[in-house]
């Protein structure tokens, strides 16, 4: 797999995470885990950031 091709499709992934989706935090909020799906999108953000640096990291090492 292209690493480069890899890094931006993380990079686009953060992004759309990042961006406030309404229909879906709307849902979230009206079954009442609105906590509970920021909790989890904070905690993908996170898993997301990592693997986005270690793909530059082994980018670079190359």
């Amino acid at each position: 797999m292209n690493i480069n091709s890899r890094v931006d499709a993380l990079q686009l992934m953060l992004t759309d995470l990042r961006t406030r989706n309404e229909p879906i935090r709307h849902k979230a909020a009206f079954k009442g885990c609105q906590p509970e799906f920021q909790a989890l999108v904070a905690r993908l953000i996170g898993q997301l950031e990592d693997e986005l640096e270690a793909e530059k990291k082994l980018s670079r090492d190359y």
